[in-house]
Parts: structure tokens; C-alpha cells; sequence
């Protein structure tokens, strides 16, 4: 028998529209609408059901909504007209409602049915609402193009294939947060695992490697084993024993910036930071304060005073309000007792030296009356700036090390230059009593043998590190950094360190290349590294600087072609800026009460009711939603073999108390591990 296209609608009606708004519509279902299983569908189906789909028509094709709840509200029946007998008792009758949260628009094409966001014509009070049939069911749950990764099924329709973009999913930054046991750790390495062999199946060459990058921190060393089937996988741990399968993690101390170093020392930004970042500047333009030849120290002073003096005259201390001036004069006598001193150099280097002590006393002398000014002028400073460098040049200096050096260049030192660099510099600023803390924090890092392996290679090549850890060219470049073992308190600065050396490098080949390099950077227990700290407050910790970076990359990242992802078990203690930035999120099972209302407000209000889901999600579902997905879809992730997920499996207390698993004890061996102790040969 065929049926009317008005006659299809009216089998597949299920109520009217009662009331209407912006961001919701309440439905009054009709009394022969479906109680449980709807059988007119295509395939039978659940409903009415939270979290379902109903259409309304409309001008344009049909208004999709998503089941928010589902109620009873109790009626009198309605009263008969006519004869009425008395002895009759109206009971109440009872009248189911649902609300819908509408989502966008079902457009009827030559293809087939099309999705899209957003609402242009909305339905009316009285409109009828309809059940959706398979085929335009599966057009909203697959709706979108470039639908290619394979990343689970909708439990709720039918099991249809829920696939992804990676253009959208990495290029706007992806949340994945759960509950510890959700499934999130199972969903990050999936991810990474299905959008490699989904390329390496839609590869142009079928001869060459796929050309991705993905590079993962994490700091429980969960990952190493999801990925120790992949030949071509780096990864990199802490101090690695020979013989060992891992690579050796290479972190070295010449990478850090000044803003590294001051989060690590916990750097004062009035007393401390200055000497830094002239010790910086010293260390990397191979001012190393070494005891080579008397010449040399004399240039490695003399070099050191004059960017002293640029600092001074950039802030305008030599001409500037008292008592500034007072203290430039003082530092200029005290430099000048530096130069002049008597080392029998060449009649050149001699003459030099005079000039320029003549100079110092001429000023002095006119600045020694009691009514006196202090303040100099700009040519006088700039004269002896020029009798400097004189004397720089005739001991044996280089003019281009002139050339303005950026302290922050990753230019090899060696850890003890560089506290030498410090001590130097700070004798010079007169700031060394104010380094009495900031040095011990420098010496017990560079004596610490559980990272000495990592900070100390100054013969490291940058280019090569930058092959290993980001990717050389048409090669499938997958990076495990295993951060397990590294002590707490570097740890943090190690994450920032290697985070930022990705992202300027990303920025540099896009300057160079004129097109961004597609890199994505996998944050896993990003609570620990990206936790929202206080802007009222003085932050200089190393936990605040490893969170500033990742907050330069969520907002500036895209356009460099470094997209992030950042799994964490606790969403409230992130950093709201990193957070924000974040288009896309795969939410498990969050029973939080503080991680549910932060997500509930990072989302908009049309999306929340498929999130009163999350507490009650099973292990390995989640929903997605965000700019990677059309309309937020609840969805069972694949599931990965045992051999490929990390090890974050729970504890086997029972089995292990029962005896049903084996666990062997040596302390010994673990306290001299521990203890840094040499292995015997001969093992007991």
C-alpha cells in the first residue's frame, strides 16, 4: 500500500509542540505515542529516552531536538457533554511530557537527508512532533565532511559509526576529561592510534610513511606501553641503563629561557632576575669567566660592566631622579677599580686603561663638591661606553660579540659556567648578598644524579633534537616522554621547557616555510601542569611558568599548526584560560560535583542536558561534543586489545591477598636504586 508523504508523518507523530523558546521546546506527547519501543521507525527503538532525537517540521526540512527530560503531569478527564450520569467519578488522567533541546536542522537533499548547526526557521506552538526514521537518524549522527577517523558507536542509534574530522578535533585543542577508571587514558591513546592507521590507510604514497607528528608528556609512564608495538615510536625516559629499549631524555640546561630559571629559583623580579638574565647573556655569548689568561678576565669584566651600563642607561638610572644616579657613581668607582688594576699588559692595552680611569676621575671630581649634582649626562655615559670597549678590543676581544645577544637563544653552556656566570655578574651589580638563596636551588640541581643524565650535554646538536622529539621530514614521528622518574620539583620545568621548545619551533618553520607544520601535543594529567594559579599574586614558581606556556600555546597555537590535548581527571583545577580555548572535549564520567558545574559553564546552554548524562556513564562511553562534532552525540569508544592501552590498570588487591597473583619482594634492590648505589656483580 502507498502512503502519502502526509500519511508518514501522521504514523511517525508522537505530540505537539505546547510551548517554545530559544534554547528549549516542550512537547505534549499524545496518548497512542510509543510508551517504551517505538515500532514505525525502520527498526525498532527506544522512546520516549533521554538523550533521544525528535524532529518538528518546518519550512526549510525539520528542527532536531535532544530528549532533556521526560514527565507525568495528572489531568482530570476531560468533561463529557450530553447525558451525564451521576454516578460516575472523573479520575485523573495522566498527560506525558518531554522538552527538547534543539539543535540544528534536517535539510532534505539529492543525496539524502544533510545536518547542519543552528536553527533558521522555528516551529510553532501546535506544530506536530515526529519520530526521526534510520536513514535521517543516521544522517544527524554522521552528519559533517571529512569524516574520517573511526573513533566508536551511538549506543543510542542503532550503533551507528561515530567518525571524526582531525582537522577539527586537533587543530582547535581537545579536553578529555573523566573520572580515574572512565576509560579517558584508553580514549587519548585510541585516538592517537586510530587517526595513524586510518592516514596510513588513506595515504596519497602508497610507498612513503605517513608524515604526522604526535608528541605525548606523560608524567605516570602510563603511555610506553600503549605503543610498544610501534617500531618507529621515541621514547624517552629518565636515566637509561644500557641495553635498555627506552631512549635516553634530553632536557639539557642551555634550553631554558630566563623566565625557566626564575621559575625554577624561584627568582626574585627585583633582585634576582637582573643577574640572571646578565649571567644568561655572558654564558651564551661564551663570556664564560674562565682563568684562561689574565687578558681574558679582563674582557670578560670589562664586557660585563659595559651591558651593565646599557641596563643602567636603558632604564635611565645615570640621569634619572636620586637616588639612582648616586648608585650608578658608586658602581663606576667600583668598576674602575676592576680595570685599572696592575697586570703588566701591553703598552696598548695600558694606554687604554688610562683613558679610561681618567675619565671615571674627571667625572668624580666634578661630582665631589658638597652641593654637587649627581645625575650624568647621555654623552658622558656614552663616552665611557666607548673608552670600554677600547679597552675590550685591545685585550683581546671580539667585535661581534658586540652584537646584541639574546639570553634566551638555546646556545650550549655548561652548568658550572654558568654559576660562574652568576657569581661574576653579581659581583659586578653588587647584588651578591641578595643571591645567598638563589644559588644553593642552581648547585643542588646541577649535583642531582637523577638528572644529571637529562640537564648536562652541552655538545647536544639542536637540529637533531629537534628531528628525534618533533619529526624529520615524510616520517611517521610518534614521541613518548616518560616523565616518571624525574624529581617533583624539576618536573614541571622540564614539561615547560620541552612545551616550549616545540612551540617556537613550530613558529620558526612557519616564518621560514611561509605554511605551519601539523604537530599535536598530548598533555596527559594536565591538572599537575596547567593549574590554575592566582593573578593578584606574585607567581614565580615553577608550576605557574609550566602553566603560562601551555596557556600561550592553547591561545596562539593554532595558527602554527600545533593543536593540543589535555587529559586530566580533574577539569576544576585547570587553568580557565587553557580551558576556554579548547573547542572540542570527550567527556567520560565526571561525578565531581565542582568538574561538573565547570563544564556545564564552558558549554552552551543547548548542549547541557545530554551532560546530566556524565555521572552515570558506564566505563568506555563519553559523549562528544564541541566544533569536532555537529551536534553532541554520546558515543562507546573502540576497544583498544590489553596490549595496547596504558597501564593504569587498578590495583589487584584481592587476587594478590588470595594468592591468585604472585608478587615478589626485594627492598634491597629498590633501596639501592633508590640510594644511587653501585649494583654488585654478585648478586645475593
Amino acid at each position: 500500500m502507498i502512503t502519502t508523504p502526509i500519511e508518514q508523518l501522521a504514523s511517525l507523530r508522537v505530540g505537539t509542540v505546547e510551548f517554545i523558546s530559544p534554547d528549549r521546546i516542550e512537547v505534549l506527547l499524545d496518548i497512542e505515542s510509543p510508551d517504551s519501543v517505538a515500532l514505525n521507525t525502520g527498526t525498532p527503538r527506544s522512546f520516549p529516552r533521554i538523550n533521544g532525537y525528535a524532529m518538528i517540521p518546518v519550512d526549510l526540512g525539520f528542527v532536531v531536538g535532544q530528549v532533556s527530560w521526560i514527565t507525568i503531569q495528572r489531568s482530570p478527564y476531560p468533561k463529557r457533554s450530553g447525558f451525564q450520569d451521576f454516578g460516575l467519578i472523573d479520575l485523573p488522567f495522566p498527560l506525558r511530557k518531554m522538552e527538547l533541546q534543539p539543535l540544528g536542522t534536517l535539510v532534505a537533499t539529492e543525496d539524502g537527508y544533510k545536518f547542519k548547526r543552528g536553527l533558521e526557521t522555528f516551529p510553532s506552538v501546535g506544530d506536530i512532533v515526529i519520530l526521526p526514521m534510520e536513514d535521517q537518524l543516521k544522517s544527524i549522527i554522521e552528519s559533517g565532511e571529512n569524516r574520517r577517523v573511526f573513533i566508536g558507536n551511538s549506543p543510542l542509534i542503532g550503533n551507528a559509526k561515530v567518525m571524526i574530522d582531525p582537522d577539527r578535533l586537533f587543530g582547535r585543542h581537545l579536553a578529555v576529561l573523566g573520572n580515574t577508571g572512565s576509560g579517558k587514558s584508553c580514549s587519548v591513546a585510541g585516538l592517537i592510534r586510530w587517526s595513524l592507521e586510518s592516514a596510513e590507510k588513506q595515504k596519497t604514497n602508497n610507498q612513503a610513511p605517513i608524515n604526522s607528528r604526535f608528541i605525548v608528556l606523560d608524567p605516570n609512564g602510563e603511555y610506553s606501553k600503549a605503543f610498544a608495538d610501534k617500531a618507529d615510536a621515541n621514547i624517552y625516559t629518565v636515566n637509561v641503563e644500557e641495553g635498555y629499549e627506552k631512549k635516553q631524555l634530553q632536557v639539557p640546561l642551555w634550553f631554558w629561557n630566563t623566565d625557566e630559571w626564575c621559575g625554577f629559583t624561584k627568582a626574585s623580579p627585583k633582585t634576582h632576575r637582573t643577574t640572571i638574565v646578565h649571567a644568561l647573556k655572558s654564558v651564551r655569548s661564551g663570556n664564560v669567566f674562565e682563568t684562561v689568561s689574565k687578558e681574558h678576565d679582563l674582557t670578560s669584566f670589562v664586557r660585563t660592566v659595559i651591558n651593565t651600563i646599557e641596563v643602567y642607561k636603558s632604564n635611565g638610572a645615570p640621569w634619572g631622579k636620586f637616588p639612582a644616579p648616586k648608585n650608578f657613581r658608586e658602581s663606576l668607582q667600583k668598576w674602575n677599580t676592576g680595570v685599572i688594576t696592575d697586570e703588566g699588559y701591553s703598552p696598548e692595552l695600558n694606554e687604554a686603561i688610562s683613558a679610561f680611569n681618567s675619565k671615571v676621575n674627571d667625572y668624580e671630581k666634578v661630582r665631589s663638591g658638597q652641593y654637587s649634582h649627581q645625575d650624568y649626562k647621555r654623552d658622558e655615559v656614552d663616552i665611557l661606553i666607548t673608552l670600554l670597549k677600547d679597552v675590550y678590543t685591545k685585550a683581546g676581544g671580539r667585535d661581534e660579540e658586540f652584537l646584541p645577544t639574546d639570553e634566551d637563544s638555546p646556545i650550549p653552556f655548561t652548568g658550572e659556567n654558568f654559576v660562574r656566570s652568576i657569581e661574576a655578574n653579581a659581583e659586578i651589580l653588587n647584588t651578591t648578598d641578595y643571591i645567598v638563596t638563589l644559588m644553593p636551588r642552581i648547585k643542588t640541581l646541577l649535583a642531582d644524579v637523577r638528572v644529571k643524565k637529562v640537564i648536562d650535554d652541552e655538545n647536544l646538536n639542536l637540529s637533531e633534537w629537534l628531528s628525534n622529539y618533533i619529526g624529520s621530514e615524510n616520517k611517521e614521528s610518534l614521541t613518548i616522554i616518560d616523565l616518571a622518574l624525574l624529581p617533583s620539583d624539576v618536573t614541571s620545568i622540564m614539561t615547560a621547557v620541552i612545551a616550549r621548545m616545540v612551540f617556537e619551533a613550530q613558529q620558526r618553520y612557519l616564518k621560514l616555510n611561509k605554511q605551519c607544520l601539523p604537530t599535536v601535543l598530548v598533555m596527559e594529567e594536565a591538572h599537575y601542569f596547567v593549574k590554575r594559579y592566582n593573578d593578584d599574586v606574585e607567581n614565580t614558581g615553577p608550576t605557574t611558568q609550566c602553566c603560562k606556556v601551555f596557556e600561550k600555546i592553547a591561545r596562539e597555537g593554532r595558527k602554527f599548526g600545533l593543536g593540543l590535548v589535555l587529559s586530566s581527571q580533574r577539569p576544576s583545577e585547570l587553568s580557565p584560560t587553557v580551558l576556554s580555548q579548547c573547542n572540542s572535549f570527550l567527556l567520560h564520567r565526571i561525578s565531581n560535583d565542582r568538574d561538573q558545574e565547570l563544564v556545564h559553564r564552558l558549554l552552551p546552554g543547548n548542549m547541557r542536558g545530554v551532560l546530566r548524562e556524565m555521572p552515570s556513564l558506564p566505563s568506555q562511553y563519553a559523549v562528544l561534543l564541541g566544533w569536532a562534532s555537529e551536534l553532541p552525540v554520546m558515543v562507546k569508544m573502540r576497544t583498544l586489545p590489553k596490549s595496547q592501552c596504558p597501564q593504569s590498570d587498578a590495583p589487584d588487591y584481592w587476587d594478590v591477598w588470595t594468592g591468585a597473583k604472585e608478587r615478589k619482594i626485594n627492598w634491597r634492590q629498590i633501596a639501592d636504586e633508590w640510594q644511587n648505589k653501585e649494583k654488585d656483580a654478585q648478586t645475593e
